[in-house]
This record gives structure tokens, C-alpha cells and sequence, in this order.
């Protein structure tokens, strides 16, 4: 877990119960999941392998590990996680270098969220040298600390990223709002106690208790954001 600026400001904003805001990287800040898809595809066509395309929903949100090692398995590629994992991220990180897109609402509610000091995280499972790759381009200032796949001993979707990152803050995860795109990251901040907003990016997710579904974030601000945690005041 790194820490990429001192920690902003007071805790519980005045007259809500938030905490902190904990943030996911690809695919609900920066359009990247369909990026990660085309770099195992043409990673695993390199090693002479061709994915099928239902394995998508099946890798996607999930720790490198966990991806890597399904298409090793699936394709029976030869090839050792370890030498794989270099690849997708040495692959990942020349796409970015060339385009790495903003989710539509993401530059907004980054600056409305520093603008009234609400303490925010990145947490993601893709590893640091990638988050800090994409730091810069999402603007490094707005975030107190951000907690990569590989610094946790169990990430994503386990509630260990979400939990560092609220400890990390000094916030209690039932008073911390997580955004997340996909169901491996929901399962992980709602095992950790936080109430989550999801925002689907590749496959399909629904409602449920302390867990509400939008469309975008062009409908996610701080007084949404507020609003879930109506029952902790």
C-alpha cells in the first residue's frame, strides 16, 4: 500500500456519515477492461493460442493470478504464470502509453470529492507498476493512498484491498462508499463491510442490501454518495 499524498483534511464530513470514498481503477475510472481483454488475446495468439471470447466475463475484475493462471489452464498454453504476468503488463502498459480514456463522470467527481476534502483511495488489483503508470493521467493529487493487487497477501475478491485502504485512511469500512465495475470487486468491499455502488462495465450486476447499481458515474456525486449512508447517522 502506497501513499501518494497526505491524508485530506477531517474524516466525517459535516452532517454525513461518510467517511471516505474507496475508488476501483479499470473499468470504472479509466475505460480499461476491454484494454486488458485485447492484451490476452494477443498475448496468448503470440504463444499460438486463440481465447474464446466467453472466458472474458470470467477474467475480468479479478487479481492477475487469478486471470493468468484460468488462460494457462483453459488454453494449455506453455508458459509459467510468472513469464505470463510480465508479458500482460509489459503489453498493458505500451496500449496505455498510447490512449488510456477516462470513464465518462470520473474527471468530475474526482475534483467534487477533493473540492469538499472527502478522503478518497484507489484501490485496484492491477499491480503497482500499472497503477502508477495510470496515476498521473487520473490526477495523483487526488488520492490519500492507493493499494495495489500485489501488496495485499489476498486481493480482490477477498476485502483485504478495501479493508488496507480504509484502515489506511483511518475510516471505518461500514462508513466508507466503494465504486466498483464488476462483481469480483463488489464481492470484495461488500465483504468488507462498505456500502458499494456498482457500476457495471462488462457483465451484468443487480441490486442488493447496502449495494446499489447505476448506470454511470455522471449520476454518482457526493450527495449521492452521502445519501447511502443515511442509516449510520
Amino acid at each position: 500500500m502506497t501513499s501518494t499524498v497526505p491524508a485530506l483534511g477531517t474524516l466525517t464530513a459535516e452532517g454525513s456519515a461518510l467517511q471516505a470514498v474507496l475508488l476501483d481503477m479499470d473499468g470504472t475510472l479509466v475505460d480499461t477492461e476491454g484494454f486488458w481483454w485485447d492484451v490476452e488475446t494477443k498475448v496468448f495468439a503470440s504463444l499460438g493460442h486463440t481465447l474464446d471470447d466467453a472466458w472474458r466475463h470470467i477474467v475480468v475484475g479479478g487479481p492477475m493470478t487469478r486471470s493468468a493462471g484460468f488462460l494457462i489452464e483453459a488454453t494449455g498454453a506453455d508458459i509459467g504464470l510468472d513469464e505470463l504476468t510480465v508479458l500482460l503488463n509489459d503489453a498493458f502498459e505500451s496500449r496505455i502509453d498510447h490512449n488510456l480514456p477516462l470513464m465518462p463522470g470520473a474527471a468530475r467527481l474526482l475534483a467534487e470529492l477533493a473540492e469538499h476534502e472527502i478522503p478518497t483511495a484507489l484501490v485496484s488489483a492491477s499491480h503497482r507498476r500499472i497503477i502508477d503508470r495510470v496515476l498521473p493521467v487520473l490526477g495523483a493529487e487526488y488520492f490519500a493512498l492507493s493499494v495495489a493487487g500485489d501488496e495485499v497477501p489476498r486481493t480482490k475478491p477477498y476485502p483485504d484491498p478495501y479493508l488496507a485502504a480504509a484502515a489506511g485512511l483511518g475510516a471505518d469500512p461500514l462508513r466508507c462508499a466503494v465504486v466498483e465495475d464488476t462483481v469480483t470487486g463488489v464481492t470484495a468491499a461488500e465483504a468488507a463491510g462498505c456500502q458499494v455502488v456498482a457500476v457495471p462495465s462488462v457483465g451484468p450486476i443487480t441490486p442488493a442490501a447496502r449495494r446499489t447499481v447505476v448506470p454511470s458515474l455522471d449520476v454518482v456525486d457526493l450527495p449521492f454518495l452521502r445519501g447511502l449512508m443515511t442509516d449510520l447517522r
